[in-house]
């Protein structure tokens, strides 16, 4: 199954773009070739672009980290809860908690203070802009062994580790605070009303043997999800589409 996840706030677009940015730095750091560093380099500087448009990024954080830890310990009441899922979800809260508090300063700071990435990060900007004409040191850490540029990229994303770790943490918590429905698009097009529904945002699978892809668009009072082909084939609006909706909220 294909799942497609649509953010209905600002807050969770960013935690989903910069768990994707993650991803593909964490990936690329741990391969051999010097494309694949510098892609993972890319990566991380468009992760500190991201935290430095969002300066209050941890203490709001830690603030949605202390609010579900209340949630948890309101449920400890809760016969129909289990203890074991409970201590599981608050050991979960609590070591990201402890790892994003302990980091010093702003997020990213030791990234934007040094020199030599910051040069390369802005020569990036430029197509074509990091050639050996450019940057002769950039050119020549691209020749170091691999092993030596695989520590030096991860040395450079371990002070946001614990940012990445913490999205991760809230994230699953997200996606698994729904149970997930079947339903059908008539015609390829499925409206549902969300009126008294918190709702923070939508998984949608399906397929991909249906050959289309939803387009999802949705505010507090609606979700609307239009299936479009893949295929000239076979149209979605001369078809139903089966597909799996969650509704995710913490």
């Amino acid at each position: 199954m294909l799942c497609y996840e649509y953010p209905f706030n600002e807050r969770i677009r960013t935690w989903l773009r910069l768990d994707a940015l993650f991803a593909r730095a964490l990936h690329f750091s741990t391969l051999q070739g010097k494309h694949e560093h510098h892609a993972a380099l890319r990566g991380l500087f468009e992760i500190i672009d991201m935290v430095a448009t969002r300066s209050d990024l941890k203490s709001e954080l830690l603030k949605e980290l202390e609010r579900q830890r209340q949630n948890v310990l309101a449920y400890r009441a809760n016969p129909d809860v289990s203890d074991q899922a409970l201590n599981d979800t608050m050991r979960l809260l609590d070591s990201v908690y402890d790892r994003l508090l302990a980091v010093h300063g702003k997020l990213g700071r030791s990234v934007r203070h040094n020199d030599w990435l910051m040069a390369i990060k802005n020569r990036s900007a430029i197509p074509g802009g990091v050639c050996e004409f450019d940057l002769p040191a950039y050119h020549h850490w691209l020749h170091e062994a691999p092993e030596r540029r695989v520590a030096d990229i991860q040395s450079w994303l371990e002070p946001l580790i614990p940012l990445h770790d913490t999205i991760q943490g809230l994230l699953k918590l997200l996606r698994g605070s729904a149970s997930s429905e079947d339903q059908v698009a008539r015609n390829g097009l499925f409206l549902l009303n969300l009126s008294n529904l918190n709702i923070q945002m939508a998984r949608v699978e399906i397929d991909p043997e249906r050959r289309c892809n939803p387009e999802i668009s949705a505010n507090k009072y609606a979700l609307n999800i239009r299936f479009i082909s893949t295929s000239d084939d076979e149209p979605c609006h001369h078809r139903d589409i089966d597909f799996r909706l969650t509704l995710c909220s913490l």
